[in-house]
């Protein structure tokens, strides 16, 4: 990267900058034409005595005279104006440009990084450096050389008009910038250190958020609440600090800028106004130099606030460069170079010549050497701070030795190309990162290494490529096919399900996965054959349940003219699902149109009097309870810490004026009633009557539905798919009973097995693969995520898997089986399994012992030793 702001927005913007250049010179002359118009119209047009003018050889009146030079002042301002806009939107283009390939070279520094370096530096830090600490940088660039010229030059150009009509009235027009020039960079070098000392203590704040968001679980784990909040509130006492001493210099050099223009027009009402009265200055004159003054402060002050911003920017940038140019940067043509033809194939030898790893001073690896026919299995063990982790990583090719040679069939690994090692090593540590995106976009992410398959080609993908090579970004259309399916051995896309159905029952993630699509939710207008399958098991289901009489008794189905005991009060009334924000189901008291309907039929005050009466009943059942009691969880409509406030609502409300009391009372009386399951609760509260009503209510709610809330809801048709339910749900299409032993368990499993049935196998797993994984795997379980991470890297068929205990979330049983079929994918392959304890070292073909950073032993299981002997110790002893 270049080492200063300058560099950087010459080497990458001259052209344009001369450019801006070109356009700021442009209005130079427009500029000293518009002031010397107004000397003329006032010392010729106004002043008179003159019975012809002539102009360009056309004789004009002096009416006529003065409306010509009128138009030709209008005209020059017009064209000064649109010179200025043209050169504003063109450096703004530029600058935008600009800060986009300095964010891209910036994000793309951080996949440089050496990975001891991340320890270093915190994702806050990151994030404030490359998104908040640029911004500024991205506005300069437009205005670096653009802003001093045109400013300068504005201002030379007024001081020449000044100097022509009096020397000594130019004189008077500068006095004064000697002194300004002395004192202000003075104070901004105080205000630029302040901005340094600013920068880095906003970014220590923002590791401290980061670190709090981390470490959220042991802050209250430990009720540090309040100290932590304590600390950051110092935090944000030293930003205050800097922050109000950069005021107080900021607004003296305002002030100093601001005392010294008004001292211009005094020197030239008493200077100018003395020649004027001795007639050795026009009235025209003295009035075109004050017009010139008042526009002379304006360019001076823009040249103060660009050194005081170029300042700033200057050090930001230094700042920001420095954090990303750490030793050990990797080569970017090792980034971005193809594979070479003569790339080693990773299936004959893996030899390790004096390997030595060191890291702030700590040896991680300390000679390690060794030759390992290929294909093998080997087992790593160690204790803590034995090496067996760096090693790992050394032999992913993910960290360089800080001295010695790790050989590929002969090649040093760590002089390939990231396409050839990302390629045929595979590399999986404990925990694994998941990105953001569906579990499919996760498990093909080790295929993403060039698009394969380009989109057909339209004008706005020839712009989006076309900026992107302006803005020095890479040119590649992030929407093409970037799967290599031959990597995978899959022989076209068609195929590539088949293969990761396989690896997904491989890491025994499969039924996972399914579970996720029966809870996914799909489009009838875009799956319409899904969605028309799902209604026949619907349909299939609801046969079985006639049919089968103990069947019938774990699920009451949707029926538009039936109150559906099993559901909420608010469920039988909406009928349907929430399409989007418009309704929400746990607030549908507090809708207008709810509230509508609600009045319209009859069924506020019935509802308004149920919500009463459970209030009282929850009172009565729960003051006496402490506030943790596991009853709250199980039955109580009300939280604990609430329980006052209703009782105080009951004290004051009268039983036969409920209508009449206010809103937000009526609503928390409403917001119970509505929450009520007959069938659950079975407190007699919501009777035959009161079920007809909410079944009338229910039809008038959806036949008078405004158009604004059209497709809010997705209404239960028994012969309709509803996008917003789940596949399982759309197969139910009811209530799971209340009462009932285990009758989600047995309904879910009868729901699988019509699925089953209909061969809908597969189809329901793609949906599961559109499952979101959320930010770094967040809506997985770890053992989910762990399995994730390891079906990515077996997808793309690496010759060397790295495994850096990377099953420890996993139950002992998956583990025993995963090996297994690890152990049987990989039957010609390699596998590095770094281990956490010795007893699977009998199933390798090669085991390795660290010890302090050095291999203790290395060699078969039955031949380290009996126990006791030299490299059994730490076998047996892990």
């Amino acid at each position: 990267m270049e080492p200063t702001i300058f560099r950087f927005v010459w080497k990458y913007s001259w052209r344009q900058q001369l450019v801006i250049l070109g356009l700021t010179v442009g209005t130079f002359p427009v500029l000293y034409a518009t002031l010397e118009l107004p000397k003329l119209i006032v010392n010729r047009a106004l002043a008179g005595g003159v019975d012809v003018y002539e102009l360009y050889g056309v004789a004009l009146d002096q009416t006529g005279y003065l409306f010509v030079l009128c138009g030709a002042f209008l005209l020059l301002v017009s064209v000064a104006g649109a010179l200025k806009y043209l050169l504003n939107v063109y450096a703004g283009i530029v600058a935008e440009r600009m800060l986009r390939r300095l964010r891209y070279q910036l994000y793309s520094q951080i996949l440089r990084f050496p990975l001891p370096y991340f320890r270093k530096l915190s994702q806050g830090e990151l994030v404030q450096m490359i998104n908040a600490e640029v911004e500024p940088l991205g506005g300069f660039v437009g205005e670096a050389f653009a802003t001093p010229a045109f400013q300068g030059g504005t201002l030379l150009t007024i001081l020449a008009f000044v100097f022509v009509q009096d020397w000594l009235l130019g004189l008077a027009a500068i006095a004064l910038y000697p002194l300004q020039a002395y004192i202000i960079p003075k104070l901004q070098r105080q205000v630029n250190e302040l901005g340094k000392q600013r920068v880095q203590q906003v970014r220590r704040n923002a590791e401290k958020i980061g670190e709090t968001a981390s470490g959220i679980v042991d802050v209250h784990a430990n009720d540090t609440s309040l100290f932590e909040r304590a600390r950051f509130s110092d935090q944000l006492a030293a930003v205050f600090s800097i922050r109000f001493q950069i005021y107080k210099k900021k607004f003296l050099i305002k002030f100093i800028n601001n005392f010294m223009a008004q001292l211009g027009p005094f020197f030239f009402f008493t200077i100018g106004g003395y020649f004027v009265i001795q007639g050795e200055l026009t009235l025209g004159a003295l009035v075109a130099v004050l017009n010139a003054h008042k526009d002379l402060s304006a360019p001076w002050k823009e040249l103060l606030t660009w050194y005081q911003t170029m300042y700033d920017v200057k050090i930001k940038y230094e700042q920001v460069v420095a954090q990303f140019v750490p030793p050990g940067l990797k080569d970017l043509r090792l980034l971005d170079a193809d594979p070479p033809e003569d790339a080693p194939e990773f299936s004959r030898e893996l030899r390790a010549i004096q390997l030595v790893l060191e890291d702030e001073g700590t040896m991680l690896l300390d000679g390690v050497e060794f030759a390992l026919d290929l294909p093998l299995r080997v087992a790593v063990l160690g204790g803590a701070g034995s090496g067996r982790h760096a090693l790992g990583l050394v032999a992913a090719g993910l960290l360089p030795p800080t001295s010695g040679r790790l050989l590929m069939d002969g090649r040093n690994l760590h002089e390939l190309p990231e396409s050839v090692l990302g390629r045929r090593i595979g590399y999986v540590g404990n925990p694994s990162h998941i990105f953001r995106g569906t579990i499919e976009a996760n498990l093909l992410y080790g295929l993403l290494h060039r698009p394969v398959r380009s989109r057909p080609p339209d004008p706005e993908l020839e712009r989006y490529l076309r900026e992107a090579r302006r803005s020095g970004n890479l040119p590649l259309d992030p929407a093409a096919d970037w799967v290599d399916d031959a990597q995978a051995g899959i022989p076209d896309p068609q195929a590539r399900f088949a293969r990761v159905r396989r690896v997904l029952a491989l890491v025994r993630l499969e039924e996972d996965v399914y579970g996720f699509g029966l809870r996914g939710r799909i489009a009838a207008q875009a799956e319409p054959q899904l969605a028309r399958a799902l209604l026949e098991a619907r349909q299939s289901m609801l046969r079985r349940l006639a049919r089968d009489p103990a069947l019938a008794r774990l699920v009451e189905p949707f029926d538009p003219a039936r109150y559906n005991s099993n559901a909420t009060v608010a469920e039988n009334l909406l009928f349907g699902t929430p399409a989007d924000g418009r309704i929400d189901l746990d607030r549908l008291a507090e809708h207008p149109y709810v509230r509508e309907v609600l009045e319209r039929t009859g069924l506020l005050k019935p509802l308004l009097d149920v919500g009463r009466r459970l209030a009282e009943t929850m009172l009565e059942l729960f003051s006496e309870l402490p506030p943790d009691h596991e009853y709250f969880r199980q039955f109580s409509f009300i939280d604990p810490e609430r329980l006052p406030e209703y009782r105080a609502l009951l004290q004051r409300i009268d039983p036969a004026a409920l209508p009449r009391l206010p809103r937000a009372d009526q609503d928390r009386l409403l917001a119970l009633a509505l929450r009520l399951v007959a069938a659950r609760h079975r407190l007699g509260l919501i009777d035959g009557p009161i079920q007809d009503d909410v079944v009338a209510a229910r039809r008038w709610l959806r036949e008078h539905l405004p158009a604004d809330l059209q497709g809010a809801v997705t209404f239960f048709d028994p012969h309709a798919y509803n996008d917003a339910l789940p596949l399982q749900e759309n197969v139910l299409f009811g209530k799971v009973a209340w009462g009932q032993g285990q009758a989600l368990e047995r309904v879910t499993a009868l729901v699988r097995e019509l699925l089953e049935e209909m061969g809908l196998h597969d189809q329901v797993l793609r949906v599961g693969l559109g499952f979101e994984c959320g930010v770094g795997g967040s809506r997985l379980a770890l053992a989910q995520r762990q399995k994730l991470a390891l079906a990515r890297e077996v997808m793309k068929r690496p010759a060397l898997l790295v495994l850096d205990n990377a099953l420890a979330a996993l139950d002992p049983a998956d583990q025993e089986a995963i090996r297994e079929a690890l152990f049987a994918e990989f039957d010609g392959r390699s596998l590095l399994w770094i281990l956490a304890s010795p007893e699977w070292s009998p199933h390798f073909d090669r085991v390795i012992v660290m010890e302090h950073g050095r291999i203790a032993a290395i060699g078969r299981f039955d031949q380290l030793g009996p126990p006791g002997g030299a490299g059994a110790v730490v076998v047996h002893a892990d």
